[in-house]
């Protein structure tokens, strides 16, 4: 079949509408008619090469919609079914798995070659050249082509435009403050970049009972947004958040802090880990360029005497399975805001503008909904 998709063919390019040709599901794939896609800053890591996937690639790893067609061998799925794509594959089979953690299976180290989880090869086409897919999914499309291990069911009640944010940011972002920081009633803590990502992180700590949540963010109208998702306290930077941090714990600090910017940067780890109290935690959620290779500048010797923690966490160490489905629990009881988490909305054609807000930082996150 024939359908559209946003395509980016070289670095630092914008992205280009093309008509594609989109192979049917082979075993164990899936033909899914997309509804909404999120646009996350990890797809303008691709435009600048901070994740150096292959390329030509289509965009797009936050995503929900309507399956069409099924491949051979896929039971638990139909066509009518609703879905959104975890933007890891989960096989449910290898060690991470069999183990809760979801987040790292072994079929995760096939994100960066972009071709099929079976055999290696594409379902997209332009002309005769194959496409790649970020993160094995391509949500920047009408219609794509996924392996089974890429999709949640979910209750068809839920609006999609709103369901494909759980595909990454929401989780991300929630996971990384409930679980990778383990945030406990009456901690004080910090997410550093009120982004996608950032804004579920205060979600996540204001349900999980802290009792200061500071948003720090250079841009005023990410602050006042922090404010509506739960923050108690705004900072410009973390210079600026030091002294207050200071003040309202009474010198003891940040029990966890959240490290959600665009771009990560090892030059302010250090910092991090000053606004954090003894025995706290710091957790690097934002994605650093694939070739910082400068190491995190920081005080080793206080890492050790305050026996401070420093972890990464990917998909908010979360296993997509379970928590999707949790988190729209919640979103339907209204204790998760998904609805201001979406600040415009654009068709296919508009996501070099979406990008561009973004980079203005106009956007807690900009949405495409498609036809």
């Amino acid at each position: 079949m024939k359908t559209k998709a946003a395509v980016l063919w070289e670095l630092n390019a914008p992205w280009t509408i093309e008509e594609i040709d989109l192979d049917p599901p082979g075993p164990s794939e899936v033909l899914v008619r997309i509804a909404a896609s999120g646009m996350c800053h990890s797809d303008e890591h691709l435009v600048t090469g901070d994740l150096p996937f292959g390329l030509p690639i289509i965009g797009g790893h936050e995503g929900a919609g309507v399956v069409e067609q099924v491949g051979e061998g896929v039971s638990w799925l139909a066509p009518g079914d609703h879905v959104v794509f975890g933007f890891i594959p989960s096989c449910g089979r290898c060690p991470s798995c069999s183990t809760g953690h979801q987040n790292l299976c072994d079929l995760g180290a096939l994100m960066g070659i972009g071709r099929q989880i079976a055999d290696g090869t594409s379902r997209h086409h332009v002309g005769e050249k194959d496409l790649g897919l970020m993160c094995l999914l391509g949500t920047f499309a009408h219609h794509t082509v996924v392996h089974e291990a890429s999709c949640i069911k979910i209750e068809k009640d839920v609006p999609l435009d709103k369901a494909c944010l759980l595909g990454c940011g929401v989780v991300t972002g929630w996971g990384s403050a409930v679980y990778a920081a383990d945030v406990a009633p009456g901690d004080t803590v910090a997410v550093v970049g009120v982004g996608g990502i950032g804004a579920n992180a205060i979600q996540g700590a204001k349900l999980a009972g802290a009792k200061r949540i500071i948003a720090i963010d250079p841009v005023e109208f990410k602050r006042e947004k922090a404010m509506e998702f739960g923050a108690t306290h705004t900072a410009a930077s973390l210079e600026e958040a030091l002294p207050l941090i200071q003040d309202i714990t009474w010198g003891q600090m940040a029990n966890k802090v959240i490290m959600t910017m665009g771009v990560g940067d090892g030059q302010v780890i250090g910092q991090a880990m000053a606004v954090t109290a003894k025995r706290g935690r710091v957790v690097v959620t934002n994605i650093h360029p694939a070739l910082e290779m400068g190491g995190a500048n920081m005080s080793l010797l206080d890492l050790t005497l305050m026996e401070k923690q420093l972890v990464g966490s990917l998909f908010g160490s979360g296993n997509p399975r379970a928590d999707i489905p949790k988190l729209l629990g919640l979103y339907r009881e209204g204790r998760l805001d998904l609805d201001g988490l979406v600040t415009r909305t654009y068709p296919l054609e508009g996501i070099n503008d979406g990008y561009q807000d973004m980079r203005d930082g106009r956007n807690i996150r900009g949405v495409l909904v498609y036809d």
